[in-house]
């Protein structure tokens, strides 16, 4: 099953300042939109970016309402290059971005500062793939040889890194052969045993599949939750859910 890590979506509460953050302090450019009567879906990315790349999903809902961030869903990454980790990050204080995680306070190796909503955003060195372009996104799992199986055996994914501490691990799964720059899941676990608040501030992972129909058979085939079908859906679209009830959205471009 060859499933490209296609966007990661997120809900805003102010598609206007969501959208002006992003272009102004990340460089990203409207890259396709959907209008429904209910909600407006905008994806972006850096204009220079590569084809299997993820897009960045902002997801505004007409009535006005307001989101919980939860802690199951815990940040995107983005990438600069190399030596460029702590002036990338002064250019963003400069802009006036909040000071939330400077590169001194992570040991020099990552920083993190927020958007307007307070979704995370690490920085990340990387000598790959364009700047400000998606790396990986961060999600909490309850116990970490489900969550890996799930990835592997589901989505075919293979394990590609790992991290860790005396307190948690991280690890980072990507399809097959994926190029490096293409997004990378990462599955933070801690070790205390604690459990995570889902939120609805954060929506869903999605990958692209060649054909909608077959790919959701063969997760179907796998046992992978039947959440909603591709007939729910229109045929444009369908969604399951991992072992930690993120959701998976299937897609294709």
């Amino acid at each position: 099953m060859d499933a490209v890590l296609d966007h990661v979506m997120m809900r805003v509460e102010d598609l206007d300042e969501s959208l002006e953050w992003y272009r102004t302090h990340l460089d990203y450019e409207e890259k396709g939109r959907w209008e429904a009567d209910t909600f407006t879906n905008v994806f972006l990315g850096p204009e220079e970016m590569h084809e299997d790349g993820a897009l960045l999903e902002l997801t505004y809902n007409h009535d006005g309402r307001s989101y919980e961030l939860g802690d199951a869903w815990g940040h995107i990454a983005v990438r600069v290059p190399e030596d460029e980790l702590e002036s990338s990050y002064q250019q963003l204080m400069d802009e006036g971005v909040e000071d939330y995680r400077d590169p001194e306070s992570c040991g020099g190796r990552y920083a993190f500062v927020k958007d307007p909503d307070g979704h995370e955003v690490e920085i990340v060195t990387r000598d790959h793939g364009a700047k400000w372009s998606l790396d990986h996104t961060m999600i909490r799992v309850e116990d970490a040889d489900d969550a890996l199986g799930w990835y592997v055996r589901k989505l075919e994914y293979e394990h590609t890194g790992r991290w860790e501490s005396d307190t948690f691990a991280n690890y980072f799964v990507k399809r097959a052969d994926a190029a490096p720059e293409e997004m990378a899941v990462e599955l933070t676990y801690n070790y205390d045993g604690r459990s995570y608040t889902m939120g609805d501030a954060w929506g869903h992972l999605a990958v692209r599949v060649d054909d909608l129909e077959d790919g959701w058979q063969t997760l179907m085939d796998r046992h992978a939750e039947e959440y909603r079908d591709p007939e729910s859906c229109g045929y444009d679209y369908a969604f399951t859910k991992d072992v930690d009830g993120h959701e998976i959205e299937l897609v294709t471009r």
